[in-house]
């Protein structure tokens, strides 16, 4: 076996109709009528579309003046090629012992890194980032709370927008999980690790966020908007000083790991460590909406009123497709064999995204 396809690469990737053994080592294309499953395609129109329209904006904002949306959708994507090649490739990295095979995307229309890197998910880090600064900043929580506070607040947002998705994938192949990993991938909420719920749905985009605002959101020192090679330094290391806050996040629940873990003790921190992010990001939301003093919401960009409402609605639908298989499955999988992710904690995650859309509709000014 080769240190791309190891035995348990073979076995994900088969579950997912077909074989690591034959992958182009770069890049590679098919039909999005090819697809293993017809959600697929129309999966990747949403997110691309979406990062396509999130940059649009960002270079809009930034030609105003504001560099923090064209900074945060560079940096969420020097993140991800600091983060990812680990994931899929821990033998390349001497991490095998520390994190074994963690996960396996199914084959979309556009793939790269031996078939394991969709472009879709290269365009899902901008958007859920994205997303969530857009919601927090036009409601004015940065201007009145702060860089720390909105940061915590875009951290539970990414959570609501990040896990009706999470909660979908598996069932629909759109990735599988290698469940025999009990190293990262337990304890699991469903089908679900709850280590990638908490640091890769949260820690990961609200500290992201942080050091975006800390280091590119301040004046050059002309006293202008940081630009050209300033810019591009501080956004590189913000990408890449993400990942450290994750494992310092990560610190409680892996005191009960190692060669011995605790599976149990670890699903009480980080199911304690995921109510904390609630009780936190709802008190920032409902006391900041709430406060007399907390002045205008930034008027809505055509970005903001128009494409978490149209994401949101996007997995709402595929949802919809999926529950007839969801409510018929036994012991945790459909009969295709597919695991089931948590439809309570997703329709949670619904609800509260619908409440933060309703909210921003309802007091943010004329769209301009």
């Amino acid at each position: 076996m080769s240190a791309v396809c190891g035995p348990d690469a073979e076995a994900v990737t088969r579950s997912l109709g077909f074989d690591c053994q034959d992958v182009s080592p770069v890049v590679s294309f098919r039909f999005p009528w090819d697809l293993a499953e017809p959600t697929m395609p129309l999966l990747e129109l949403l997110i691309i579309g979406g990062a396509v329209f999130a940059l649009v904006h960002a270079l809009r904002r930034h030609r105003e003046g504001d560099p923090i949306n064209l900074a945060l959708w560079c940096a969420s994507l020097v993140y991800l090629f600091v983060i990812e090649p680990p994931l899929y490739f821990p033998e390349w990295f001497g991490l095998e012992q520390q994190y074994g095979f963690i996960f396996a995307h199914n084959r979309f229309t556009a793939q790269f890194m031996a078939d394991r890197l969709p472009l879709y998910i290269v365009a899902f880090y901008p958007v859920i980032s994205q997303v969530a600064y857009e919601l927090v900043r036009s409601l004015g929580i940065f201007r009145r709370r702060g860089a720390f506070t909105g940061s915590v607040a875009v951290a539970f947002a990414c959570q609501v927008f990040y896990e009706v998705f999470d909660h979908l994938g598996p069932q629909l192949k759109w990735w599988a999980w290698n469940m025999d990993n009990r190293i990262v991938n337990h304890p699991a909420m469903a089908s679900v690790p709850m280590n990638s719920m908490l640091l890769f749905a949260s820690v990961s985009m609200g500290a992201m966020t942080y050091l975006v605002l800390r280091l590119t959101g301040g004046p050059a020192p002309d006293g202008g908007p940081r630009r050209g090679r300033s810019l591009v330094l501080r956004v590189l290391a913000a990408g890449v000083l993400t990942p450290p806050t994750m494992a310092i996040a990560g610190i409680p629940s892996s005191l009960f790991g190692g060669d011995d873990p605790d599976p149990v003790a670890q699903a009480w921190i980080l199911g304690t460590e995921l109510g904390l992010l609630w009780l936190a990001g709802a008190w920032i939301f409902v006391s900041h909406l709430r406060s007399a003093d907390r002045g205008e919401s930034e008027p809505l960009s055509a970005f903001t009123r128009f494409y978490p409402a149209v994401y949101l609605g996007g997995l709402a639908a595929f949802w919809l497709s999926a529950l007839p298989s969801y409510f018929a499955a036994e012991n945790g999988f459909t009969r295709d064999g597919t695991p089931i992710g948590s439809g309570l904690y997703a329709l949670a995650c619904f609800l509260g995204a619908a409440l933060m859309l309703a909210t921003l509709y309802r007091k943010a000014p004329a769209t301009v």
